[in-house]
C-alpha cells in the first residue's frame, strides 16, 4: 500500500470524525433563542444545510430530467421511508464514494470497483427487502384491521371514522397506511382513490378486494361491516394456505441457497489452499470461456431454482 494514499485515508477519516462530531453531534443542552419563536423570522441555516439544500436541489433536478422522480419516491413509499428521494441518493451516492476510497486503501484498486458497483446496488435490495417486509407485515395485519373496521361500523360509527379507529390502533405498517388514507381524505381525496392507492402501494389483492367492496357500498349501500366479516374469514383462510405453503417450500429454497453457494465457497477454499490451481482460468482463453460458461450455467441454475420454489396460488 502506498504511504500516500494511507495519509490520504487517515486524513479523510479524521475529517470525517470532526464534521460528526462538530456538526452532527449535540453540544449538550443549551437554550433555544428568542427570536427562534417568531413564525415571522426565518430560522438561520449552517453552511453545512445550506450545501446540503444546494446539492438536493441539483440531484432534484437531474432526477426530474430522467423522469425517475416519480417511480424512486414511490419505492423510498413501499419501503417506508421517511427520506426524501433526493437526500437518499445523495447518501448513496457518498457511500459508493466513501466505498470505493476504502477498498482502494484495504484491498487495491479491483476492490475498490467492486465496492463502487456493490453500494448503489446493495442500496437497491436495501429498499426491496424493506418493501417486501413492509408488505408482508401488512397482509399479516388486515385479518384484524378488517375485524377492527366491522366492529366499529357495528358499533355505529361512519366508514371514515372506522377508517381512523385502525390507524390509531393498529401496528406499523397498517396504522400508518390507514392513516395515509383519513389524512387525504381530509383534504379533499376520494376515499376509493386512496384505498386503491393503498392496495398497489403495498401489492396486495386481499385489501383490493376490500377497496372494492368498499366502494360497492357505498354505491348501493348494504350492511358493510358483514361485507368485511366475509372478506376477513376469506383473507384468513388465504393466509392460512399462505403460512402452509411457506413452510412446505422453506426446504427447497434452503437448498436452492446452498446449491448456489457452494461453488463460490468451493472456488474460495480453493484459492486458499491451492492458489495456483485456480490461477490457470485466468491465464488462457479456455480458462476464462470456462468461467463464462459456468457463471452462465449458474443463472441458469438460478433462475430455474427461483422459478421451482416459487409457489403463486
Amino acid at each position: 500500500m502506498s504511504p500516500l494514499l494511507l495519509v490520504v485515508g487517515l486524513t479523510a477519516v479524521a475529517a470525517a470524525v470532526l464534521v460528526f462530531a462538530l456538526v452532527v453531534m449535540p453540544a449538550g443542552p443549551s437554550r433555544v433563542p428568542l427570536n427562534r419563536l417568531d413564525p415571522s423570522v426565518a430560522p438561520t441555516a449552517s453552511a453545512l444545510a445550506g450545501a446540503g439544500a444546494v446539492a438536493g436541489a441539483a440531484v432534484e433536478k437531474v432526477l426530474v430530467k430522467r423522469g425517475r422522480l416519480a417511480s424512486g419516491a414511490a419505492a423510498l413509499e413501499r419501503a417506508g421511508m421517511s427520506m426524501t428521494l433526493p437526500n437518499f441518493v445523495l447518501v448513496v451516492a457518498l457511500s459508493t464514494v466513501l466505498g470505493f476510497a476504502v477498498g482502494v486503501l484495504l484491498g487495491g484498486f479491483l476492490l475498490g470497483l467492486l465496492l463502487l458497483a456493490g453500494v448503489p446496488f446493495g442500496a437497491k435490495l436495501f429498499l426491496k427487502f424493506r418493501a417486501s417486509r413492509r408488505q408482508a407485515a401488512f397482509a399479516d395485519q388486515l385479518d384484524d384491521s378488517l375485524q377492527l373496521m366491522a366492529g366499529s361500523l357495528r358499533a355505529g360509527h361512519s366508514l371514515l371514522r372506522a377508517v381512523d379507529s385502525v390507524s390509531s390502533e393498529a401496528d406499523a405498517p397498517t396504522s400508518e397506511e390507514f392513516s395515509r388514507i383519513v389524512n387525504e381524505t381530509r383534504v379533499g381525496r376520494d376515499l376509493n382513490d386512496a384505498l386503491d392507492e393503498v392496495a398497489e402501494r403495498m401489492g396486495s389483492d386481499d385489501f383490493t378486494w376490500v377497496a372494492q367492496a368498499i366502494a360497492i357500498h357505498r354505491e348501493v349501500g348494504g350492511n358493510l361491516a358483514e361485507v368485511l366479516d366475509a372478506v376477513s374469514q376469506t383473507i384468513r383462510e388465504r393466509n392460512a394456505i399462505r403460512r402452509q405453503v411457506k413452510a412446505l417450500s422453506a426446504e427447497g429454497k434452503l437448498s436452492a441457497i446452498v446449491l448456489m453457494a457452494l461453488p463460490f465457497g468451493v472456488a474460495g477454499f480453493i484459492s486458499l489452499t491451492n492458489p495456483s490451481y485456480m490461477a490457470k482460468f485466468t491465464e488462457s482463453t479456455t480458462g476464462y470461456a470456462m468461467l463464462a460458461a459456468a457463471v452462465v450455467m449458474l443463472l441458469l441454475g438460478a433462475f430455474w431454482l427461483k422459478k421451482t420454489v416459487a409457489i403463486t396460488f
